[in-house]
């Protein structure tokens, strides 16, 4: 996948201008119901037989839509991902170029996020499941995570254009940072169950804006290892 484009139009607007024929949705209900189980029982515990029950369907009218198991699972990731892309990416457009789009993003992230905490992240434990297992599934979710994280870079590069943040920020270091505030909220969230989580990881991101920020000096935004200390001679 490539960088997620600014002009498309959201899933709801492009089905409000063309209706899905019959067949097209019933796979969009099979899918939906296989995103729902994926959430709680992750991509690995998806099968057409447990799909087939849920619809009330038969297996072999589960399996005509998608012709295996590896297929449904791509599906379901495509489908996470226009979800996402619905939920978090396309709203913060509206927002002014530069740190207030870089915000938005980080918000819309979060609130997604908090929801996620009782239901589960597909990227994250699409990861768990796959970081190991090469193959299409996984092709299809790092292709996944890859656009969004180079979606969320190029706003960190949009905001040093502007001038919000400092002309020599490493925008994919940054990108990491509050990428990695994302998956610290998950976890703390989700299985520590802390309840500060949200503060915490709000806190954090604007400890790395002002890091970045034009005002901040240079010098306290990189970190240099010290160098080993010298023996002292005979």
């Amino acid at each position: 996948m490539s960088v997620i484009p600014t002009a498309r139009r959201t899933r709801a607007e492009a089905a409000a201008h063309k209706p899905l024929q019959k067949g097209q949705q019933t796979k969009a209900a099979i899918v939906d119901a296989a995103l729902g189980l994926a959430t709680q029982i992750g991509l690995e515990g998806l099968s057409i037989g447990a799909l087939a029950e849920v619809m009330q369907m038969s297996k072999s009218g589960v399996f005509a839509h998608f012709g295996s198991r590896e297929e449904l699972q791509i599906s379901v990731v495509r489908e996470y991902h226009t979800r996402f892309e619905d939920e978090v990416f396309y709203p913060a457009m509206s927002a002014a170029r530069g740190l207030p789009r870089l915000r938005n993003l980080f918000d819309n992230w979060m609130k997604r996020t908090s929801v996620e905490i009782d239901s589960g992240c597909i990227y994250i434990s699409g990861a768990v499941e796959f970081d190991d297992r090469p193959g299409p599934v996984r092709d299809a979710l790092a292709s996944s995570v890859n656009t969004w994280l180079s979606a969320m870079r190029r706003a960190v590069e949009i905001a040093i254009e502007e001038g919000h943040l400092a002309a020599d920020t490493d925008a994919s270091q940054m990108a990491f940072e509050v990428h990695a505030q994302i998956l610290a909220l998950h976890y703390e969230a989700r299985f520590l169950r802390s309840p500060d989580s949200v503060r915490r990881a709000l806190q954090a991101f604007e400890g790395i804006v002002q890091r970045y920020s034009r005002e901040t000096d240079a010098a306290t935004r990189t970190r240099k290892t010290p160098a080993p200390a010298r023996k002292p001679q005979a």
